[in-house]
């Protein structure tokens, strides 16, 4: 299972035990934001895009908030597509509701995190599976994630 691959990860800084597994689902912002008791805009989603034809970007961005594909094609050079739920597991070894960019061990993996998030104290990520998350400050998330850098590819409801 991906949460143990997650677990064993964390277990590598001593954190493991921060994971949370819930006895309901968490594998979309609305349930994630339920089983953790906090406003949706605080889940940490992590979404999975096509970077040509053997490569993948995943960005970590704030629950509330989706993606600017002006923004995008000005960050990346390319227009965002969106990987299928079997390249996602094929990518990142996590299954769609339990997407996350730790324990990523394919190098054709890059990862970013987005400033929508920086509005937040903490947020909470998934762990590898559709009933987990943990809760992380965004410098922790930035680290533990291996993220390459800080982008700002997002469009807030107030945006809209």
């Amino acid at each position: 299972m991906a949460i143990e691959k997650v677990r064993a990860y964390f277990k590598e800084f001593g954190i493991e035990d921060r994971i949370m597994e819930f006895d309901v689902s968490s594998a979309t912002v609305d349930l994630a934001a339920q089983a953790v008791g906090v406003e949706g805009a605080r889940i940490c989603k992590t979404l999975s895009f096509k970077k040509g034809e053997d490569g993948c970007i995943l960005i970590q961005m704030a629950g509330d908030a989706k993606i600017n594909n002006r923004k995008f094609k000005d960050t990346f050079g390319f227009k965002a597509k969106m990987l299928s739920a079997e390249e996602v597991v094929e990518f990142t070894g996590h299954a769609i509701g339990g997407v996350c960019a730790f324990a990523i061990e394919n190098p054709n993996v890059t990862v970013y995190c987005d400033e929508s998030m920086k509005r937040f104290e903490t947020v909470f990520p998934a762990c590898g599976s559709s009933n987990s998350a943990i809760e992380f400050t965004c410098e922790e998330l930035f680290q533990y994630s291996n993220a390459d850098s800080w982008i700002d590819v997002a469009k807030l409801p107030e945006e809209e």
